[in-house]
């Protein structure tokens, strides 16, 4: 016997001996198929391949665009006329008493929007001028404006409504979505990330991180300039067949530690040398918009080769049509406390809005006139909601804006078996508080896990001896909201 392996089983508890026996099976039945077509062995099942969910799907794929850092939902979608009365006036002690905010203590003022709204689409939906082209596409979406969370600051809320944990360490939303659906195209990853505005979101990689499941879940971040993925590319002086020959040797010496450990994440290792090796001829043609023609490009206000939020939008189009089963944009710059004129409620709004409502409103377009909307959800919103009073530390700045607020926000989900030109959820009069319909971010990955054809309750991981799921103990599909 090995004396490192014989080492290992003396040190191991009776549960690690029974389990990791286990792990050895299963690892040797995985490894079978996990090299592809590509002279490797048949029968192998990749971790990726196509597998079916619980029930019958509405969606097959998802686009999930995430404004990081929390638009300022009464600025943009949720109108109220009794805030905008008592515009300057101090808030309630009966709202303040026992509440925490991130930047404001004291008693702060009210602030009513400084934007103009009206009613869009045949819902008659309200909509402010910030977001011209969402007006176009009002009856293509659900919008819900009875969001919240129990999180008030950027990474613990990102994490919460990605990965169903405040903390780090569990699998983000992506994640659970392939390991459920693998992906419809061996050559290309079943989750995709790209990143917008330069910053990567407050929640970081673990927002598309696969926590303690197997890495090959996990996003993979592309990029709109340069190589598509980091390090995809041979390096100088390695050909195609010098690479396939280094794989093979580094599949050997894997093959011989699962066969000695049997430890799940080597067959991982395996598989994600074998994606990598077809990624470098499948996804710089997919990450090529030059192909696109013209009008398509000029209806999203993509520039190919510069990195922008427009591209990304174009990207994912290109990226589900492809197979892709879920594809994560986070564009950041949301976060609008009013300490600069790009976090100004007025001007820095409409700038903000208008590098990004375009391409979104192209990208429902698009989708739609392909065909391909009715079985792809497309979700647009941040992490929690901005205060109905001005930000503490800007209160007597000439610059607007908000705190962060937990208790209310809005966003919106279109296609994918979701009500068209559909509004659900209200909140009170001054915005303070839901009157109607909650929906707690647990119930909206309940409700995107239903749609994917699963019961969240039964899509589980084991992990430490727990049965773990993407809503923990908690969340409820929202039937109302479904087509």
């Amino acid at each position: 016997m090995n004396p490192i392996t014989h080492d290992r089983l003396q040190l191991a508890t009776r549960r690690q001996f029974l389990g990791q026996s286990g792990q050895l099976s299963l690892g040797a039945i995985a490894l079978q198929g996990l090299l592809g077509p590509e002279g490797q062995a048949a029968g192998y099942v990749d971790p990726l391949a196509p597998k079916r969910p619980h029930f019958d799907a509405k969606a097959k794929r998802v686009i999930y665009l995430h404004m990081s850092g929390a638009p300022p939902h009464l600025d943009i979608f949720d109108y109220k006329p009794e805030l905008q009365k008592r515009d300057g006036q101090d808030c309630p002690d009966s709202i303040l008493k026992g509440r925490r905010f991130a930047f404001t203590t004291g008693v702060p003022k009210l602030m009513g929007t400084p934007r103009t709204f009206a009613r869009h689409g045949k819902a008659g939906m309200w909509m402010s001028d910030a977001v011209p082209n969402f007006h176009k596409i009002a009856d293509d979406i659900t919008v819900i404006r009875s969001m919240h969370t129990s999180q008030f600051n950027h990474a613990p809320a990102e994490l919460l409504l990605f990965t169903g944990f405040e903390r780090q360490g569990r699998p983000s939303m992506g994640s659970w979505a392939t390991y459920g659906l693998g992906t419809d195209n061996e050559n290309l990853p079943g989750f995709v990330v790209m990143i917008s505005s330069g910053v990567q979101p407050s929640g970081g990689q673990a927002c598309w991180g696969s926590g303690f499941a197997p890495s090959v879940f996990q996003g993979v971040q592309c990029r709109t300039k340069g190589d598509p993925v980091l390090f995809v590319s041979d390096p100088a002086g390695m050909n195609r067949e010098l690479r396939r020959k280094t794989l093979d040797a580094l599949r050997e010496l894997n093959e011989r530690q699962v066969a000695e450990l049997g430890h799940a994440e080597t067959v991982t290792r395996i598989a994600q040398y074998e994606l990598a090796y077809r990624m470098q001829t499948s996804v710089p043609g997919v990450m090529d918009i030059s192909k696109e023609p013209q009008a398509v490009l000029e209806d999203y206000g993509a520039n190919p080769g510069e990195p922008s939020f427009a591209n990304n939008c174009l990207l994912a189009r290109r990226l589900v049509e492809q197979g892709v089963r879920y594809v994560q944009l986070f564009d950041w710059g949301w976060d609008f406390h009013g300490t600069g004129p790009n976090e100004d409620i007025r001007d820095g709004l409409t700038k903000k809005m208008a590098r990004t409502d375009k391409p979104v409103a192209a990208l429902i377009r698009d989708l739609k006139q392909r065909g391909m909307l009715e079985d792809t959800l497309v979700v647009w919103g941040g992490e929690f909601g901005r205060t109905p009073f001005r930000e503490g530390r800007t209160a007597k700045s000439q610059v607007l804006g908000r705190d962060h607020y937990p208790d209310c926000f809005t966003l919106w989900m279109a296609g994918g078996g979701v009500k068209a030109g559909f509004d659900y959820g209200l909140t009170d009069e001054l915005g303070f508080a839901i009157a109607e319909h909650p929906v707690h971010v647990h119930d909206l990955q309940a409700t995107i896990m239903h749609l994917l054809g699963f019961d969240h309750e039964r899509l589980t991981y084991r992990f430490q001896g727990r049965d773990y799921r993407l809503t923990d103990i908690h969340g409820h599909v929202v039937k109302d909201i479904l087509a």
